[in-house]
């Protein structure tokens, strides 16, 4: 549950629609704000260069096309992400190995325990921040 008046806004890239779903639906029930859902790589690009969210869940396979160009996008933006896989933490680029990793299925408390994670980290590099 979120301890304060603002709500966590999280960025969710998925390229699968039910799973997006699913994570949206966790995301809620740990009273976040889902700021927006890309399936695609252009579209997630996109959010990540300009988007309004304190931290993001990568899927690190969009429809064939790894999103290590996102990550690093996010890293220079200082927006903290963990990524999201079905194939095992091998698949993840080595720069990024400081990354939690949330290996699809997850529970629910497996992603609160990452967003804890991630918000710990952005108090570190941005000053106050939402909690969860």
């Amino acid at each position: 549950m979120i301890a304060s008046a603002s709500q966590t806004r999280v960025l969710v890239i998925e390229d699968e629609a039910i799973i997006a779903m699913l994570i949206e639906d966790m995301l809620c029930d740990l009273a976040c704000e889902v700021s927006a859902t890309a399936g695609r790589f252009e579209e997630a690009l996109a959010l990540a260069e300009t988007g309004d969210f304190d931290l993001a869940l990568l899927d690190v396979n969009l429809v064939g096309r790894p999103v290590f160009p996102i990550a690093r996008l996010l890293a220079e933006r200082g927006i903290p992400f963990a990524f999201l896989t079905g194939y095992g933490s091998t698949e993840i680029d080595p720069a990024y190995s400081d990354a939690p990793v949330l290996s699809k299925p997850f529970l629910a408390q497996d992603l609160k325990a990452v967003l804890h994670r991630l918000l710990e980290k952005r108090r570190g590099t941005a000053g106050t921040s939402p909690t969860i």
